[in-house]
C-alpha cells in the first residue's frame, strides 16, 4: 500500500498547521470571528500597536508602527495574499518559496526557508521587517539568528486561528503595516458580511448536514482535522460534517487507509484530495481508492482549481483573505440547491 507524494513536504505542514485548534490567547465575548492571537490598536498620537500572542505559551510579541513600511520580507505566501488584497505587493522585497506564489507578475527575491534560510540575501535586502510564523513555543534558531543580525522580526500566527473570519481579520495587521487600515477594514467588513450571510442561509435552509471524507494519506497517515478547527468551521458553516473529526483535540488526528475506506461508505463526498488533479492520479495512489470513489458516487472535489504551473495554489494565498469565496464553493458542492446554478466554483473543481 503506498501513499500519494505531495509536491512538497511543506504542503503537508500547511495543512497540519491550518487544521490545528489554538489553545492560548483571549477572545472577548468568545466570538470565534475575533482573532485570538493578534491585537491591533490605534495609538493616541497616531500609528498602531500590534501584539502577537503565542498560541503555545501566551508570550507576546509587540510591534509599534509610526509610519507605513515599504520594505518587508514575508515567510508565508498567505502574507502575499493579504498584501495583494490591499494593493501593496510593492512593499515585498523577499519571500520564502517564491515559486509557490500564485501570481508571478511581481518579482521577489528568494530568501529560502526557515530550515535553510539565505541569511546573506536577507541581510542584503535590509528589510524594515521580516514576517514569519512559528510551530512551537520555543524560539527557533532561525529567529534567534535574524535577531543577532539586526533584522526586526514579527511573528504572525494566523495559521493557528480556529475560525476562517479570525484568519481573515489579519488583514488589519497588514493594513497597519502599510498605512491602508481604512481599506483593510472595508475588505474585512465585506468579507465577514458575505460569509455570515451565506452561513445563515445554509442554517435557515434546514438542509441535513452532508458527510465529508477529507484528504488523502501522506506516508500512510491520513490526517483528519479536529472539531473546533479552521476546516471544521468552514465545513460546518457550509452544511457539512467532516467524518472522523474528534472533539477535545488541538491538532489533527491520524487514521489508517482502512479506516478511511470505512468512512467513505458513510460519506456523501470526498474533498481535498491532495495533489491529485484528475481521477487517474487519484486512483494511482492506492487500488482501494477506486472503490472509495464509487462509495461517494464519484463526488470527489479538490481545492486546486487555481493552481499555477509551479504548484502555487491560490487557495492558500487569496483564500485566507476570502473565506467567503471558499464557503460559497463548499456550499455549491454540498448543497447546490442553495447557490444559483449560474454561479461557478472559484477554488474548487471536480476530480474526473
Amino acid at each position: 500500500m503506498r501513499s500519494c507524494p505531495y509536491i512538497k513536504l511543506i504542503a503537508l505542514v500547511i495543512f497540519l498547521l491550518s487544521s490545528c485548534s489554538g489553545h492560548e490567547g483571549r477572545n472577548p465575548g468568545n466570538n470565534p470571528a475575533i482573532p485570538r492571537f493578534l491585537h491591533v490598536d490605534g495609538l493616541p498620537g497616531g500609528g498602531w500597536e500590534i501584539v502577537s500572542i503565542s498560541p503555545f505559551n501566551g508570550t507576546k510579541d509587540t510591534l509599534v508602527i509610526d509610519e507605513p513600511l515599504d520594505n518587508i520580507i514575508v515567510m508565508s505566501t498567505s502574507h502575499i495574499g493579504f498584501l495583494d488584497a490591499l494593493g501593496e505587493l510593492d512593499v515585498v522585497s523577499g519571500v520564502s518559496g517564491k515559486d509557490y506564489v500564485y501570481d508571478s507578475t511581481h518579482e521577489y527575491a528568494e530568501v529560502g526557508y526557515d530550515a535553510a534560510p539565505d541569511y546573506e540575501k536577507i541581510v542584503s535586502l535590509n528589510p524594515d521587517l521580516l514576517l514569519t510564523y512559528t510551530v512551537s513555543g520555543m524560539k527557533s534558531s532561525f529567529i534567534e539568528r535574524l535577531e543577532q543580525l539586526g533584522i526586526k522580526v514579527f511573528i504572525v500566527n494566523e495559521h493557528l486561528e480556529d475560525h476562517p473570519l479570525a484568519r481573515a481579520s489579519y488583514i488589519r495587521l497588514f493594513g497597519a503595516l502599510t498605512g491602508t487600515m481604512e481599506k483593510a477594514d472595508s475588505i474585512l467588513e465585506a468579507v465577514s458580511s458575505a460569509y455570515d450571510s451565506l452561513a445563515a442561509k445554509v442554517k435557515e435552509s434546514g438542509a441535513p448536514a452532508k458527510r465529508v471524507l477529507l484528504n488523502i494519506p501522506y506516508n500512510d497517515q491520513w490526517f483528519i482535522p479536529p472539531k473546533e478547527s479552521y476546516l471544521w468551521a468552514l465545513f460546518q458553516d457550509a452544511g457539512g460534517e467532516i467524518l472522523g473529526a474528534e472533539e477535545g483535540r488541538t491538532a489533527s488526528s491520524t487514521i489508517s487507509v482502512e479506516k478511511a475506506y470505512s468512512l467513505s461508505k458513510e460519506a456523501d463526498s470526498w474533498i481535498n484530495v491532495g495533489w491529485c488533479q484528475d481521477k487517474r492520479q487519484l486512483l494511482g495512489c492506492n487500488p482501494i481508492f477506486s472503490e472509495m470513489v464509487r462509495n461517494v458516487d464519484g463526488e470527489v472535489w479538490n481545492d486546486n482549481k487555481r493552481l499555477n504551473p509551479r504548484g502555487g495554489n491560490d487557495f492558500w494565498e487569496s483564500g485566507v483573505v476570502r473565506p467567503d469565496r471558499i464557503l460559497r464553493d463548499l456550499v455549491k458542492i454540498l448543497h447546490p440547491e442553495i447557490i444559483p446554478e449560474t454561479d461557478t466554483l472559484f477554488y474548487y473543481r471536480p476530480i474526473r
